[in-house]
């Protein structure tokens, strides 16, 4: 397959030829840059890119165009190229029509004429497209490969864990491909060894833990230095905005994160909220732009670790490890996030990994296609995975408990779910329970008010319930409320019980009960559990840090 495609659409001939001159000074090496000179050509082009299988990345269109403007274009583009990245040229005058477009038929960016030069105007918009168009369609020529069976929990634990940390790999299912058993047998590999993952350097991994197949693919998992300016638990948008500046700003930074970056909002479908993104962007997306600006700056990042120990000693900050192993600083940033809630119920437990789920990730909704699907819970999070589920499901119900979603859902949401064809909503309703034969066949769902009981027919269940911190490793010595949550700042003074504070200064407003203790995000005593305040709480806690250490 040859280079994928850039094409530029537009019929005056020196505007066309400049930015097919400006493409092909920077892009050439990777892409090869198609001309057209209106509507209609761009469509007979797209239409033989189309037969010979060649995959079309950016389609640049101006939108003053005459008989087909760069809109209509576009929309007729996307039956012939669903995944390429779409960029409107335009006047200031069509920046309405720009951003309808937007929300009419998914346009990607909008860029004003002239656009020169073209290193701080045109490059750095097409760089991001580029970016994020090559994200979704790596080299698949160096694949991982994972054999496993659909329905087990670890199977799905490590198709996960690469989806997250941005592995790409290929599944083969033993019960139903044939290639999956081929390899399965060229390996020896038993029952107990599934899931089987073969990465292209390297033996086998037979049922392999998480840090085993992190080792195993070159993800880092051990700290360089004994000792660091700052450490930061946890990966998600505070601990990922707080190494950006901590290392940017000259500390020796290194962050330690269990699972996979991005935390829970790495697996969100769409943050259509999130300044400075019109037309919204994935958590996926928002993740692995952190991470490039993280590692750019030089910090370093410590991934399928576990901490589940704290220790103050003197000045020394200091984090351990499950199976052995630390790391100290002169500070500590906790931005370990909240996890979502275990659903209570009779057999729930049992088919965890085996059509119930906790969040969702693109494999599992694609893999939904033409189902039934339930969902649990009545938050941003839950609808967001609603509506991304309703692209491939036969029909999505989301199960909440509350009257009604206005009180715990972002109103753009609500109006959009309510007006989907293919999701049901059922308020004051409870998944109370759920049955199959080594995986989920039915639910039951009870209503709230009634006592009623139904029983439902599923396959899967995902849910999106409740938030609750993992904070039991930082110990006594750290004040949390009833709930978990690490108390910050003035509210240490106003907990009841014992002094939660032992310096005569005030603690800065995110340090804990432990100076030189900091957190951030959702962890955090009634914080705003949006992507926006954690990062923006993930840089004040970089700000206090470098106050604190000022003071040693």
């Amino acid at each position: 397959m040859g280079k994928p495609i850039i094409l530029s659409v537009d019929d005056d001939p020196q505007v066309s030829a400049a930015i097919a001159r400006d493409l092909r000074s920077r892009y050439a090496e990777r892409y090869r840059i198609v001309r057209a000179a209106s509507g209609a050509e761009a469509l007979d082009v797209l239409a033989t890119l189309a037969l010979r299988d060649q995959p079309v990345a950016l389609i640049a269109a101006d939108q003053r165009m005459p008989q087909m403007t760069g809109t209509e274009m576009l929309t007729a583009a996307r039956p012939q190229a669903p995944d390429a990245k779409l960029l409107l040229l335009t006047a200031y005058a069509d920046t309405d029509v720009a951003i309808a477009a937007i929300n009419d038929i998914g346009l990607d960016y909008y860029l004003l004429k002239p656009w020169d030069p073209p290193q701080e105007r045109l490059y750095p918009v097409v760089d991001d497209l580029l970016d994020d168009w090559q994200r979704a369609h790596p080299d698949r020529t160096s694949d991982v490969r994972v054999i496993g069976h659909r329905w087990s929990d670890r199977s799905h634990e490590v198709k996960n864990f690469l989806a997250r940390n941005y592995v790409p790999y290929s599944w083969y299912d033993v019960e139903t491909d044939a290639e999956g058993r081929r390899l399965s047998d060229l390996a020896g590999a038993s029952t107990a060894d599934l899931p089987l993952v073969l990465p292209p350097d390297g033996p086998p991994l037979r049922a392999p833990t998480s840090l085993d197949l992190a080792a195993a693919l070159g993800l880092r998992t051990r700290a360089r230095q004994p000792l660091y300016d700052v450490c930061i638990v946890g990966g998600g948008p505070a601990g990922l905005a707080a190494a950006v500046y901590a290392a940017s700003e000259g500390l020796s930074t290194v962050i330690v994160e269990r699972e996979a970056p991005g935390g829970q909002a790495a697996q969100s479908a769409a943050i259509e909220n999130y300044l400075g993104f019109p037309k919204g962007l994935t958590g996926s997306d928002l993740a692995q732009r952190a991470i490039a600006q993280v590692s750019r700056f030089g910090a370093e990042m410590v991934l399928a670790r576990d901490i589940v120990g704290f220790q103050a000693r003197g000045p020394v900050r200091t984090v351990q490890f499950d199976g052995g192993g630390e790391i100290e600083s002169r500070a500590l940033i906790v931005a370990t996030g909240v996890s979502y809630r275990h659903l209570q119920g009779q057999g729930i437990d049992e088919f965890t990994g085996r059509g119930i789920y906790y969040g969702i990730n693109a494999t599992d909704a694609a893999q939904c296609e033409g189902d039934d699907v339930y969902l649990v819970g009545g938050a941003n999070s839950a609808g967001q995975a609603a509506l991304n589920l309703a692209r491939y499901a036969k029909r999505v119900v989301l199960v909440v408990r509350g009257a009604s979603l206005t009180t715990t859902m972002s109103q753009y949401l609500v109006d959009r779910i309510t007006s989907a064809p293919t999701i049901e909503v059922r308020c004051r309703t409870e998944v109370t329970g759920c049955r199959g034969d080594g995986h989920l066949e039915s639910l039951t769902l009870t209503d709230r008010d009634t006592g009623e009981r139904e029983e439902v027919a599923a396959g899967w269940l995902f849910v999106f319930i409740g938030a609750s911190p993992r904070t039991d490793w930082l110990g006594a010595q750290v004040t949390r409320d009833d709930f978990g949550f690490v108390v910050t700042g003035a509210e240490l003074r106003r907990m009841p019980g014992q002094l939660h504070w032992p310096l005569a200064r005030e603690p800065f407003l995110l340090e804990t009960s432990v100076p030189g203790v900091f957190a951030a995000g959702d962890v955090r005593q009634d914080s705003m559990k949006r992507v926006a305040s954690a990062v923006g709480e993930g840089a004040m806690a970089v700000h206090l840090v470098h106050r604190y250490l000022a003071d040693l």
